[in-house]
């Protein structure tokens, strides 16, 4: 199941949002999305989990949660149109 994370903070890495998932279950990947050009955070990314009961467990305790010093919000990730 892949989730979306949005509100990070600018200076999260991959490392950090896989450790705040890792809790809850295994993490396939995990990823904060870079702007092209500047290679900066976007301020978003997306974990996937093994298992959908894990991920969903993961999404209710860590949605409106603080990561890295901010508030995140953690949804499950739509797919693209």
């Amino acid at each position: 199941m892949k989730l979306f994370v949005g509100g990070l903070s600018w200076n999260t890495k991959d490392d950090l949002l896989e450790k705040a998932f890792a809790q809850f279950g295994k993490v396939l990947s995990a990823n904060v999305v870079l702007d092209k050009e500047t290679r900066r955070s976007r301020g978003f990314g997306f974990v996937e989990m093994e298992n959908k009961e894990e991920a969903t467990e993961a999404m209710n305790k860590l949605n409106n949660s603080e990561l890295d010093g901010r508030a995140i919000f953690v949804s499950e990730a739509k797919a693209r149109e």
